[in-house]
């Protein structure tokens, strides 16, 4: 027998009665897309306590001093190889990853990846000797910036090829729920990879298999160097999972209290076993696409308006100002991490390569 017309396609023949709702968009009229987003909207910033707000501070400042000390050994020629640098986009990584289980929950995501290393708390010298090619680095210097992995921290990388690190979720979202962990994976990807056919395989599998993942596009909004609005027909990313009844959220990304509450509706839903949800984050990076990149397809002036108005860090700090904090306890704060990060490039820098045995060795799985 033929699929009869659903509900909603009948309904939507003719006009609702005024004063009547429309036809829910689904057969099953308690599925309803925006679901997640109104829950969001009615609490739409985390009430974090001044000690978790001290933890974002420090948190994202960390990834700030990093990447602007990597680009500074990139600059030197101790970093080789590509580089991206997540200078803009800190409160994406540290609002998300914050809500995570470290014990139990996995993260993957594409080569832009320090930040994210940084967010789940491995340490800065390990991340420092990979993105210089040191043995003491966190892949034994052969991954780089843009492959760096760890299965002790549930960091799955660190992927290259744009695109493929989200099919890659789907496995480790499936791996969770076979092993009935408890755990489930966030997966981010970007608006440039958003257009990718894996993408979309991925989102069917993942909602037909009811996989326990978080889909997050970090819409920085130029993809490689080419605006969202000449490359894609939607450029409202979180409407993409519609066709397969995975709730979309869209999130200003420049706000880490917003990006905490965000990730506290999405994992409760994902943890209660509703399946995956797809969340935009709008955020905006600084730097080129990768510090080959001289980003001639923006003005300064967009770039100035962005840092002035809607830095994420000085967003935070503003609200810690406000709470009570003072101008020289930031200071301090600030003045720490320059140190930490400093002493996580002098380590790096005086770390030994790896011997040339090392080419042959991690090649191939022998043990499963």
């Amino acid at each position: 027998m033929a699929k009869q017309p659903s509900k909603a396609a009948s309904a939507a023949k003719k006009p609702a009665p005024r004063g009547r709702k429309p036809a829910a968009p689904s057969d099953d009229p308690d599925f309803i897309l925006h679901s997640l987003q109104d829950e969001f909207e009615a609490n739409k910033r985390y009430k974090a306590s001044p000690e978790e707000m001290i933890a974002f501070y420090r948190q994202m400042l960390l990834i700030r001093r990093f990447e602007e000390k990597a680009g500074q050994l990139y600059g030197l020629g101790l970093i080789g190889g590509f580089c991206h640098l997540y200078i803009g986009q800190e409160a994406v990584a540290i609002g998300l990853q914050s809500a995570l289980d470290n014990d139990k929950d996995s993260v993957i995501t594409g080569y832009r990846d320090h930040g994210h290393m940084l967010a789940y708390g491995i340490d800065p010298k390990l991340i420092m000797a990979e993105l210089t090619g040191r043995q003491a680095g966190i892949s034994k210097g052969k991954g780089g910036s843009m492959h760096m992995f760890s299965t002790e921290h549930k960091f799955y990388g660190g992927h290259g090829i744009v695109g493929a690190q989200v099919a890659l979720g789907g496995g480790l979202a499936l791996a969770h729920q076979y092993n009935n962990d408890g755990g489930l994976c966030l997966a981010y990807f970007g608006d440039g990879a958003a257009n990718q056919g894996q993408v979309y395989e991925t989102f069917n599998m993942a909602a037909l298999w009811n996989l326990p993942i978080v889909f997050v596009v970090e819409d920085n909004q130029y993809a490689m160097g080419t605006a969202t609005k000449r490359s894609s027909a939607e450029t409202r990313f979180y409407r993409r999972g519609t066709a397969f009844r995975i709730p979309g959220m869209e999130v200003n990304g420049m706000d880490v209290l917003e990006v905490r509450a965000a990730a506290e509706v999405a994992f409760a839903h994902v943890r209660a076993g509703k399946g995956p949800v797809l969340m935009e984050c709008n955020t905006y990076r600084y730097r080129g696409h990768s510090m080959s990149d001289p980003a001639k397809y923006r003005t300064r002036e967009e770039v100035q308006e962005q840092r002035e108005h809607h830095d994420p860090i000085e967003g935070l700090k503003k609200t810690l100002i406000e709470s009570g904090k003072t101008e020289d306890e930031l200071k301090s704060i600030d003045k720490a991490i320059r140190a930490q990060v400093a002493e996580a490039a002098d380590f790096a820098e005086t770390s030994p390569e790896p011997e040339a045995g090392e080419l042959t060795t991690d090649v191939l799985v022998e043990e499963y």
